[in-house]
């Protein structure tokens, strides 16, 4: 019994500086070796490793992609106008070593990034107009924020593989002015447009007026020279029946003068001479 508890404890101890002395790096992580809070060595890759104990410790770094979401910032566009920029960015240790030397932790690193980033996205907002940033070129100005802050950080053992703004807004104090300023120009707008449709529809109705006036004119000119042909197709008719028999033509146009002239209560003085009364003798 006695026996058991001493290689218990053995055991115990041989756990304990194995643990000490022998550690895990996974895959997902970078670790380096500190002596009394120096480094040395380089830098460990994935596996089983040793270091000495009490005197050395291991610190360990995760080797995928982070991202940082900022605090919303305002910035000043090219136009004067105020811009609250909501916006995030993605990086990834890639030199564990210089990463400690200069950052030491995660937090300390997100820090330093933040104000290169946010330099970095001041200026190059404040160069563009608010149109450009909304909606015209956004995604040329954040691949030229990440490759100017990315040369930046690298001092610092990290890389930085993308900046983007989630949302923009206008500054409360603005919003009401800049509605009440595109109300005025939708309505500028629409005043014009009313206008030109008016213009528009003057220009047409003239054009179907003068149209009218045009075809109504040739109608009665196209009316007319029928007219005219058809009287002097009657007249030649009326002559060459005149040639033909002229006593009966002239027989014809008395009893039309006849019918004519003899209706209800018609009185005529003649005297029985009269050519007139050619017929009735």
């Amino acid at each position: 019994m006695k026996r058991s508890g001493i290689l218990l404890i053995l055991l115990f101890v041989v756990l304990f500086v194995a643990s000490q002395v022998f550690f895990t790096v996974r895959q997902t992580q970078y670790a380096i070796v500190l002596q009394l809070g120096k480094p040395v060595g380089s830098t460990l890759e994935p596996g089983l490793h040793y270091k000495k104990p009490l005197i050395q410790t291991v610190e360990f770094f995760d080797k995928r992609i982070q991202d940082y979401d900022m605090q919303p910032t305002e910035v000043l566009t090219s136009d004067k106008k105020n811009l609250v920029v909501d916006n995030y960015f993605k990086w990834r240790i890639t030199n564990p070593l210089q990463f400690y030397r200069t950052v030491r932790t995660i937090q300390g690193a997100r820090a330093r990034l933040e104000d290169v980033v946010y330099s970095e996205l001041r200026e190059a907002l404040g160069r563009h107009t608010l149109t450009e940033i909304v909606a015209k070129e956004r995604g040329a100005i954040m691949e030229q924020i990440t490759d100017e802050a990315s040369e930046l950080v690298a001092r610092y053992g990290v890389e930085l593989l993308d900046v983007r703004i989630k949302r923009t807004e206008l500054p409360p104090q603005n919003e009401q002015a800049i509605f009440n300023r595109m109300r005025a120009e939708r309505e500028r707008q629409a005043k014009q447009y009313r206008s030109e449709g008016r213009e528009e529809a003057a220009k047409i109705r003239s054009s179907a007026e003068r149209d009218r006036s045009v075809i109504i004119a040739e109608a009665k000119r196209q009316a007319d020279e029928i007219r005219g042909e058809g009287e002097a197709e009657a007249v030649k008719i009326y002559a060459g029946a005149l040639e033909q028999g002229p006593e009966f033509f002239a027989f014809q146009r008395s009893l039309e003068a006849y019918r004519k002239s003899f209706g209800n209560n018609t009185r005529l003085l003649l005297t029985p001479e009269n050519e007139f009364l050619h017929y009735f003798k």
